[in-house]
């Protein structure tokens, strides 16, 4: 949501505890012994509320003890593949982009790493009439783009009206699916409007096909940023987004770095979410996790001033960072929603054997240590985190009891299928981390009877890579956090069988009749409670047909340099706040 799911987007407010990590959790149900220990088992579920028009009114609080100027440095591995809104749905991409692109709702961060639901260029997070079937917001007024020309309702009713272009096929579909009228409409560049799309003043409504009562934080997510209707360069767009934030794209250089300049329209008055402290953002591309460790822990120069979005403590360093007082200081440690996984292909995987062998013979023990060890993640056995509304704990495929595999108990079911030899094709991405973790996995799986072949896949593409149909590939690592605070967000896009296609996020392709009426009827359940346990009984569904291999759950570690003010985590988006950092004096 990349990084975690193709988008780790919308997380939490889940409990951080101290940065010392090094804990000895093995999986989502174990807790650690020790109360300074970040375990994903002991987290706190989600919890983001909505805020009031107040809460929706800037500018954001001052950051005690910020002072502006300077320039924050990014290292990270690669370079985004989207920046059109409408294209989003990589939780990097969403992150790195908060500076510059605005929607109508987005999230309040505090101090302590959580979030509130307000509105952003809108009054208030939305009014909701009809049991959640009708949504307006209003639009507050001074908001202007990056030419000093006003946001306009041309503006917003455009912003959603493209999201139905053939051209866009990366990023969430929900508006598209819940808008009446939406199976028909094709966009509005032949100068049609969809109906659903109501604008009177400077207010605009949504007509829904389904009473959607989180519709709010669905419109928080950065894949409904705005658009300017007279900018909008179609596919082009991609490539230079027009900035409402307070910040503009200065310049570019693909694959090598993106730099942010002050955008000088844009008034703080108007944004209850954002500070605007540094001079400048220069984010910098293609360090792998060794090098970008190994330069914040020498702290020279300008790496002083430096945060990565993506890039963690890399592995081969973790002891030495976390057993570091000093280098420990300088490290964000929040336990995450996301869980990564690896889906299995099931227009090529067709055998139920074939996928319960796979999930047997899995290292997980040896994909935790490749990772860094217990202190970076928690071993996995469900779809849901443990920190997401409606987690149930179990374990169907013995990985508790034996979390190297079971080599034994997948050749037998291999046997019993007839599928002793069974090819598998499988993608991952280029970085260190992945080339060992392809080799451990390889080595699993042949162990079990299959006969893998391993294919490298280009990092900055991948996702793209994974979201065709037509792949060419029986496994591949993924990740997903939930895009707002529920189990639908996390079933419907990813395991529902409506969500197939190109650029989709179903990467299983899984299309269970009875699990599809299972999320379908979940998402009409009113009650938050028996809602939460219908989602749970809908993870044990999915992973009885064993269309993934639940790999783990994430614990953060993100350094930074030593002359960067206020890192703190933005729970509705997963990531570093960017907008509220400062260059120290």
């Amino acid at each position: 949501m990349s990084f975690s799911r193709r988008n780790f987007m919308i997380a939490t407010g889940v409990a951080a505890a101290s940065t010392t990590v090094l804990s000895a959790c093995s999986s989502g149900s174990k807790s650690s012994t020790d109360k300074n220990v970040p375990s994903v088992g002991d987290a706190k579920t989600m919890n983001i509320p909505v805020g009031t028009k107040a809460d929706s009114t800037g500018p954001a609080p001052e950051v005690p003890g910020a002072v502006k100027g300077g320039t924050i440095y990014g290292l990270d591995q690669f370079d985004m593949d989207h920046l059109d809104p409408a294209q989003i749905y990589v939780s990097t991409e969403g992150a790195i982009t908060r500076p510059i692109l605005r929607g109508l709702t987005g999230y309040k961060v505090d101090d302590k790493g959580g979030a509130t639901l307000v509105g952003d260029v809108a009054t208030d997070a939305g009014t909701m009439k009809d049991g959640g079937k009708t949504w307006s917001f209003t639009i507050k007024d001074g908001i202007k783009w990056e030419d000093g020309s006003d946001l306009s309702m041309d503006d917003v009713r455009h912003t959603f009206e493209r999201l139905f272009a053939s051209f866009v096929t990366e990023g969430p579909r929900y508006v598209q699916q819940w808008l009446v009228g939406g199976d028909k409409y094709k966009g509005p560049y032949d100068g049609k409007h969809i109906d659903s799309l109501e604008v009177s003043g400077k207010t605009i409504t949504f007509h829904l096909t389904e009473p959607r009562t989180d519709f709010n934080f669905t419109l928080g997510m950065p894949g409904y940023g705005l658009v300017n209707k007279k900018q909008d360069t179609k596919e082009k767009y991609d490539k230079r987004p027009f900035a409402l934030g307070p910040y503009k794209i200065g310049d570019r250089q693909i694959g090598k770095s993106l730099t942010y300049v002050r955008n000088e329209h844009w008034d703080p008055k108007t944004d209850s979410m954002r500070n605007a402290y540094p001079d400048k953002y220069l984010f910098q591309f293609g360090f792998e996790l060794v090098a970008s460790t190994d330069r914040y822990i020498s702290d020279k120069g300008n790496d002083q001033f430096t945060v990565s979005i993506f890039n963690e403590v890399a592995p081969e360093r973790t002891a030495q960072v976390l057993t570091n007082a000093t280098l420990k200081k300088r490290v964000l440690t929040q336990v995450d929603t996301v869980t990564y996984y690896w889906p299995i292909n099931m227009t090529r995987i067709k055998d139920l054997k074939v996928r319960q062998a796979i999930n047997y013979a899995w290292p997980h023990l040896q994909l935790q240590t490749i990772g860094g060890g217990p202190a970076t993640s928690a071993i996995a056995t469900t779809i849901l985190s443990p920190v997401t509304p409606g987690y149930q704990k179990f374990d169907l495929y013995g990985t508790d009891k034996k979390p190297g595999g079971d080599p034994v108990k997948a050749k037998a079911l291999l046997k019993e299928a007839g599928k002793i030899g069974q090819k598998l094709v499988i993608a991952y991405q280029a970085s260190d981390t992945a080339v060992k973790s392809a080799v451990a996995i390889k080595n699993a799986l042949e162990a079990a009877g299959f006969q893998v072949v391993n294919k490298q896949v280009d990092k900055s593409t991948f996702y793209t890579q994974i979201g065709k149909i037509d792949n060419g590939y029986d496994l591949f690592a993924a990740g997903w956090s939930p895009d707002w605070p529920n189990g639908y967000s996390v079933f419907y896009p990813c395991w529902s069988g409506k969500n197939i296609g190109d650029g989709r996020s179903n990467y299983a392709q899984l299309n269970d009749p009875t699990i599809n009426k299972a999320i379908d009827a979940a998402a009409k359940i009113a009650d938050t409670t028996a809602a939460n346990k219908a989602w749970g009984d809908i993870d044990r569904q999915i992973m009885e047909l064993a269309p993934v291999v639940p790999d783990y759950h994430k614990i953060r570690n993100w350094m930074y340099g030593s002359k960067v003010g206020n890192v703190v985590y933005d729970a509705g988006n997963t990531c570093i706040a960017l907008c509220k950092l400062y260059v120290k004096k």
